[in-house]
């Protein structure tokens, strides 16, 4: 009978970790953090908690749809807005003060939402299977601290993020499978976790990243580190065959522009309030000038530092061509639609 990984002594875990790593030509270090990223999104979706959940971002692109070559290591969720704000029908507001109401609902609630349900859970999950994990809690965000059994890295710490937002109904979504990337190594005798989260869709993920990028460009400042990874999904799902059914989905891209000007309104850089529902509708920027142009180039060299990569990624250069022509692409599909 297979023996489950996390039921192996530290020592043979840590020669498994080294083994994979030889088969697979990836680092240690990723592989064991992609264990606890499966195991943890496995604990959650098997729980009726996880019936409200939505798993998204650059994580969900890489071990779901296989999109992109970037190891991303943080687990985003959205937990549905209609949950946490009952009187919510629909994830777009009917009014401004409807909109700021239910944003203060989800500011107060969200944080002991988590602290009342998903830590206990994981906590009774560590405790009962007897791993050597602890939980701390900052707002909405909740860290899983494991013990590696490898030598870790500077960029990538031995922990895990889940990320909570709780203003969408993270729709459109489905089900799917996750396996831990250890599968695809020649390791006899050894099960690893599994997990059938509830997953946004790669549309809704394309507008969210878009969206996001556009902000970028006419604020014309990084908002947090390794905001480079947008440009680099973005170009990932291009290349891909889900690319056909991104680009026909105008709805979902009026959709995440309606849901971003009620709760997510920002200024440009002259003061101006960003017009998403224009972004999505031929007036999109995914290139920055200037000083925003240098400050990304820089946070994306961060990010190749770190190995976060199975197959070398584009030059910066290639990177922002290859948006130039996404933006052109996309704007024009807008005004013709």
């Amino acid at each position: 009978m297979a023996d489950q990984f996390f039921s192996l002594s530290p020592d043979d875990q840590k020669n498994a970790l080294l083994q994979a790593s030889s088969d697979l030509a990836r680092p240690a270090f990723l592989l064991e953090k992609d264990l606890w990223v499966v195991w943890t999104l496995g604990k959650i979706f098997s729980n009726k908690i996880g019936d409200h959940l939505t798993f998204k971002g650059g994580t969900s692109l890489s071990k779901v749809y296989q999109l992109i070559d970037r190891f991303s290591e943080d687990i985003d969720l959205t937990y549905d807005i209609r949950q946490i704000c009952t009187e919510a029908k629909t994830e777009i507001p009917p009014s401004a003060s409807q909109a700021r109401k239910w944003g203060k609902s989800v500011r107060e609630l969200l944080p002991v939402w988590i602290e009342q349900n998903i830590s206990p859970l994981l906590r009774d999950a560590l405790e009962a299977e007897g791993l050597a994990a602890t939980l701390t809690q900052e707002g909405d965000k909740l860290y899983l601290h494991y013990r590696p059994q490898t030598p870790a890295h500077d960029y990538v710490m031995p922990r895990v993020m889940l990320e909570f937002g709780a203003r969408s109904t993270g729709e459109p979504h489905a089900r799917k499978r996750v396996v831990c990337d250890m599968t695809k190594a020649q390791l006899e005798g050894v099960t690893f976790p599994e997990a059938n989260p509830i997953v946004m869709d790669v549309a809704r993920t394309f507008w969210e990243k878009a969206t996001a990028a556009h902000v970028y460009c006419v604020q014309g400042r990084l908002r947090s580190e390794r905001f480079a990874r947008h440009w680099h999904d973005l170009t990932a799902i291009v290349q891909s065959q889900e690319f056909a059914g991104v680009i026909e989905r105008r709805d979902v891209a009026a959709l995440v522009a309606e849901h971003k000007t009620w709760f997510f309104a920002e200024k440009a850089a002259d003061g101006t309030v960003i017009d998403y529902r224009n972004a999505v509708n031929g007036g999109l920027q995914l290139v920055p000038i200037g000083e925003a142009h240098s400050s990304l180039a820089e946070d994306y060299a961060k990010m190749l530092e770190g190995g976060m990569f199975d197959t070398p990624p584009p030059p910066f250069d290639d990177l922002m061509t290859a948006c130039t022509e996404l933006e052109a692409r996309l704007n024009a599909v807008a005004h013709h639609a």
